[in-house]
């Protein structure tokens, strides 16, 4: 059960996850921090409003346990702030700033404010002002790689309080006062390391424990590491590593470096390479089928490998329903410098090529596991190795939605190369696909929307124009389902000039037939009309007939939406009669009924009436009841019109059996748009 991507339960927590400790020393910081949110910023000595959030800044090396100071002046001021405590981490694992859209996106869906697909880090960042208007909340900005990524995220709310973590100052943020951290003292330093080692070797060798802090320089980070050495060998002095630890001074390298070498070093040999290929897990979050795909072992090995580097303190178990590990920032140039000088380039890129494959296959399984109503797809599903199999839809949601940021960071490396190989469409290909299967088109949009957009940027720079087209008609797609018509419209004018360029007959006819349903949209039904006239051409042209039926009927909607039913009439005649010869019953069917509808707008009753029945009987070889019932509604609709209304009544009844319905009482039946005909008049569309 251990080697399930997630158990038959849904979800669990990792056996070996280490308990929450208390938190240690910086007692003067935290006295300084709390005093410092009290005190009368530049404003209000001047007698002006404060017009923003105040801003705490805490700056220190990573491994001087900056983060770990923020979380806890959070948890002890928490309180004051009712709205809730917001976090975001403004840096990747190796540095490299998040990008600002991304960053005010996962804000605001955590106060749960949708913002539109493609929106500007402008519209995203005011939309973030807005819902922070008003409230007492706060907000711990992680790893902040300067002045700027802090700025266009501070509320216009002087009731709010932001705390942020850098490695400096942060310039160009007035009324800031950076509290800058240096090593624990010595007797917390030591506290730390007993937490580990236990209090029985820090008591019969005190010197020593404290020449281990010492040679630490009170550095969280290291002396976590040294502490997590230590417990791990029993035996073992603190003399002794306080004696290696002095000895390795000598180099020049700092007390983490130090440490890190030495825990690494006398790991064993697959945990240790295990650890170094964790340089290269996405957005520095790692699961067991992460750590198995990059080391090329089984999942239940991976898992106690990451178990036992959690007990080191090389990892850090993260608080989440499934088995998932986050790689520390400080720690991250260490592994990368190990792993390149360790492992050959060709090695870390099969490492690399075997974590995006079994993503690809993960995603497969958790769309998969969506679509068994078919047995096509049952069978399919049979065929994956149990270790990659989730057991119910729920439990693979639920993965989804706990390793979404790791996927989209996996995306996001690899087209980092500025390539679209095989592996990076298809892995963008699977996770689009499970993201839609999952939580729908519209909640994934904003991720859809970022997807599509590094395809376009890639295609862009490489002039791959075929790709370049399927990315801006995806772009476009998700532009007019959120209501930015004309947007999608420039989007879709411009990936017909890319699928021109790259003679691809499939995107260039979608695209002419996109543009047309984007003045349609608009209420321009001429040039709705012509561009549906220019794709038909093109399926002509090629003999696709199911599809020229198809745009027949849009033309035809598109003349009767302009009041010209005469050319409507005769492209719905023309639809009727391809979707015959090709044999679609139910197509056939719905054309007629169109057909019918128009007549009767066009003032032909009898003609409408005659149409409408020959529907009643494709819908009735069609097996398709709604249909029918819709039709037979409409059937009554028109002998009301024309005085027969004994038999209108009989025609609402047989409407109302098919849909198990009651007739109505008052003799009239709903409307047939609200039943089962999916096409309205013009007025009720407009």
């Amino acid at each position: 059960m251990t080697d399930q991507a997630v158990d038959t339960d849904g979800v669990r927590l990792s056996s070996q996850r280490a308990a929450k400790i208390d938190f240690l020393g910086r007692a003067r910081e935290l006295k300084e921090l709390r005093a410092d949110i009290e005190r009368a910023g530049l404003d209000t000595l001047s007698g002006r409003k404060a017009p923003r959030a105040r801003v705490l800044l805490i700056a220190g090396r990573p491994g001087s346990g900056r983060t770990a100071l923020a979380e806890e002046l959070v948890r002890q001021v928490a309180g004051r702030y009712p709205d809730g405590v917001l976090r975001a981490r403004l840096s990747e694992p190796d540095g490299t700033p998040v990008p600002l859209e991304r960053t005010t996106r996962d804000l605001l869906a955590a106060l749960d404010v949708q913002a539109p697909a493609g929106a500007s880090e402008d519209d995203l960042c005011e939309a973030l002002r807005a819902a922070l208007a008003g409230r007492r909340t706060l907000l711990l900005l992680d790893d902040a790689a300067g002045a700027e990524q802090v700025d266009a995220l501070l509320p216009d709310a002087p009731a709010c309080l932001v705390v942020a973590v850098s490695g400096g100052p942060l310039t160009g943020i007035p009324d800031v006062r950076p509290c800058t951290l240096g090593g624990l003292d010595t007797k917390s330093s030591v506290e730390l390391l007993a937490r580990y080692t236990g209090s029985v070797r820090i008591t019969v060798d005190p010197r020593s424990a404290e020449s281990l802090a010492e040679s630490c320089q009170g550095q969280p980070a290291a002396l976590t590491l040294a502490g997590g050495w230590l417990a791990s060998r029993p035996q073992a002095a603190v003399s002794d590593l306080a004696k290696r630890m002095h000895t390795d001074a000598e180099d020049g390298a700092g007390p983490l470096a130090r440490v890190f070498r030495l825990v690494h070093d006398q790991l064993p040999g697959q945990a240790a390479r295990i650890l170094r290929l964790l340089s290269l897990a996405p957005a520095g979050l790692v699961d067991p089928h992460t750590a198995s795909a990059l080391a090329g072992c089984s999942v239940a090995a991976a898992r106690a490998a990451l178990d036992d580097l959690t007990a080191f303190g090389l990892l850090r178990a993260v608080d989440s329903p499934l088995p998932e590990y986050d790689v520390p920032g400080c720690l991250h140039p260490l592994l990368r410098a190990r792993a390149g000088a360790q492992e050959r380039p060709a090695e870390l890129q099969l490492a690399r090529a075997r974590m995006l494959e079994r993503n690809v296959r993960l995603l497969q399984s958790c769309r998969a596991i969506t679509e068994t109503d078919s047995p096509q797809a049952r069978e399919k599903l049979q065929e994956v190795p149990p270790a990659l199999r989730f057991p119910t839809p729920r439990a693979a949601a639920e993965w989804l939605r706990v390793r979404r940021p790791a996927l989209l960071a996996a995306a996001r490396l690899a087209v980092a190369d500025g390539e679209l190989d095989t592996l990076a469409r298809r892995l963008m290909s699977q996770l689009v696909r499970a993201l839609v299967a999952h939580f729908g088109t519209q909640a994934a949009a904003p991720d859809l929307y970022g997807l599509h957009g590094m395809v376009l940027d890639v295609a862009e720079r490489r002039g791959l124009h075929r790709e370049r087209a399927a990315a801006l008609l995806n772009l476009a797609d998700l532009d007019a389902r959120t209501g930015r018509t004309r947007a999608a419209l420039a989007r879709y004018r411009a990936a017909l000039d890319a699928g021109r360029e790259a003679n691809d007959p499939y995107a260039t006819g979608r695209a002419m037939e996109s543009v047309g349903g984007a003045y349609q949209e608009l209420g321009d039904h001429d040039r709705a009309a012509d561009w549906f006239g220019r794709a038909l051409a093109e399926r002509l042209a090629r003999g696709e007939r199911t599809e020229a039926a198809r745009l027949y009927g849009r033309i035809g909607t598109a003349h009767t939406y302009a009041g010209r039913y005469g050319e409507a009439l005769r492209n719905w005649r023309a639809a009727a009669a391809g979707y015959r010869k090709e044999g679609d019953v139910a197509a056939h069917a719905r054309a007629l009924s169109e057909l019918a509808r128009i007549q009767e707008y066009a003032g032909r009753p009898e003609e409408s009436l005659r149409t409408c029945q020959e529907a009643v009987e494709w819908a009735r070889r069609a097996e398709d009841l709604r249909l029918q019932a819709a039709l037979q509604l409409r059937v009554a609709d028109t002998l009301d019109r024309l005085g027969d209304h004994a038999a209108a009544q009989l025609h609402r009844a047989t409407a109302g059996r098919m849909l198990g319905e009651r007739p109505p009482e008052d003799g009239k039946g709903p409307e047939p748009g609200k039943e089962a005909c999916e096409i309205r008049s013009p007025s009720d569309e407009d």
